[in-house]
């Protein structure tokens, strides 16, 4: 097939609610609960917050609009609300993956949906309709692109295939034609841009593009509404997506299954706040200090093995063994298996664990390498853990962490985890803004919802 673009435009243009299984309802509605509590909690804890509400600021882009920014306590306009809540939702590192592309669904995707359905007045069950069509749109392209030859190329396929995501669902809530939507995935070929150069030094580029990608697709998706001209064939054209992003693209991923497959089903959620490819390891050090009741001083070495995206992502001893920031912690195999094999758990607030020195002390036991088992996987995210004690070495395979579609959490297990997130900063509104979100298609008007996610104590 050579016109994916016009393809994945008429799924989009045609998607309709009733059409969506009752299943992937559900899972749509628990995946956005999920990041929407990432999005609330960095609000007030990330620290590249305030930065970005300064530049807001200074550039006047703070103006009011119907737009809401969740865990905020007044309306912005749609594109800088989009920008703010893709931005935050992504800041913990604790939103959902996509293994098959690797990359985070929800992050452009939700913003960009909440910020146009409130513009246009849309119901729950249409922004609901339309972040199922921005996560097919998005994960199709990132699994096109093979994430290991997007990587290796430098790019961050949430922040790429993401504009596109977020293109469909603004477009999906402006209720354009496939030629619109076309055009809007024209715009969206232009913007798409994210750099994996943030590695190096834990910089905060990875929060931003990946904000950046939810604005642009309300931007390409309005600009395409009011007629603006934007290129065809920008995914499978001589200079589009696929073409310029990958040096070992697959376009049939893109439209295999369409209308039949759900993507969305296939997405799974982050037990710890984290890169998606350390959490398999994670739950292998927990398991096997509780099993054999290790303590750090018992422990002469421990090798994790990992998928070579692993590696390029968190494993370069030289940089990632002893972090200094919150986000090359997320990206440290040394630190968070360190942590998680000292404490036995792993949470948000144990980053202030950053530069402890019997935390670093254990990491100087980890050696990371790559895991030829791990290749040619469905899933990449697997880890194999060897421990080495004075008395013998253990050892233990996980082909997929928790959190996977295969182990989904149960419906409890989400709301708790978004309470715990939420709560601090909703204080009493979590909870009825957490049953609001999970019977999402019953409101006539989103707004109704979002403003349950509103917070009177925040100030910008």
């Amino acid at each position: 097939m050579t016109d994916e673009t016009a393809t994945l435009a008429s799924y989009v243009a045609r998607l309709d609610f009733t059409a969506v299984p009752d299943e992937v309802r559900a899972r749509a509605k628990s995946l956005t609960l999920d990041f929407l509590g990432s999005a609330i909690r960095a609000r007030r804890d990330a620290e590249s917050t305030p930065s970005l509400l300064k530049t807001l600021q200074a550039l006047s882009l703070d103006g009011e609009g119907p737009a809401t920014v969740f865990g905020c306590d007044r309306g912005w306009t749609p594109a800088v609300a989009a920008l703010l809540n893709g931005a935050l939702g992504h800041s913990l590192d604790f939103d959902d993956t996509h293994a098959d592309s690797s990359l985070h669904p929800s992050a452009p995707v939700v913003p960009a949906a909440f910020a146009v359905g409130e513009l246009v007045g849309a119901s729950g069950a249409e922004v609901l309709t339309a972040i199922v069509a921005g996560y097919e749109v998005c994960c199709r392209l990132g699994s096109a692109l093979d994430p290991a030859s997007h990587y290796a190329r430098g790019f961050h396929p949430t922040a790429t295939a993401g504009s596109f995501g977020a293109a469909a669902a603004a477009a999906k809530l402006f209720k354009l034609s496939q030629d619109e939507i076309v055009a809007a995935f024209g715009v969206a070929g232009s913007q798409a841009a994210g750099s994996l150069q943030f590695l190096v030094n834990g910089g905060w580029n990875k929060r931003y593009q990946v904000g950046a990608a939810s604005m642009n697709g309300v931007i390409a998706a309005t600009l395409a509404r009011n007629g603006f001209l934007g290129a065809t064939q920008s995914i499978e054209g001589k200079h589009g997506l696929l073409a310029g992003y990958s040096d070992d693209a697959h376009p049939e991923k893109a439209v295999a299954g369409l209308g039949a497959v759900y993507e969305t089903m296939k997405i799974g959620v982050k037990p710890y706040p984290s890169c998606r490819y350390t959490h398999a390891a994670i739950d292998a050090l927990i398991a096997m200090r509780r099993a054999h009741n290790l303590t750090p001083d018992q422990i002469s070495r421990v090798s994790i093995g990992l998928h070579r995206n692993g590696i390029t992502l968190t494993a370069d001893a030289a940089t990632k063994r002893h972090p200094r920031s919150i986000v090359a912690g997320q990206f440290s195999m040394y630190f968070t298996g360190a942590l998680a094999l000292a404490q036995g758990r792993f949470g948000w607030d144990d980053y202030a664990r950053l530069g402890d020195p019997s935390i670093e002390a254990l990491a100087d036991k980890f050696d990371v390498v790559q895991d030829a088992r791990l290749e040619g996987k469905t899933h990449p995210f697997g880890a194999h853990v060897a421990i080495s004690t004075g008395d013998g070495v253990q050892e233990r395979l996980i082909a997929d962490p928790s959190g996977e579609p295969g182990a989904f959490p149960s419906a409890e297990a989400m709301q708790q985890k978004f309470l715990q997130l939420a709560r601090p900063v909703l204080n009493g509104g979590a909870e009825r803004f957490a049953d609001a979100m999970l019977s999402l298609e019953r409101f006539a008007r989103v707004a109704e919802v979002a403003m349950l996610g509103r917070c009177s104590s925040s100030a910008v």
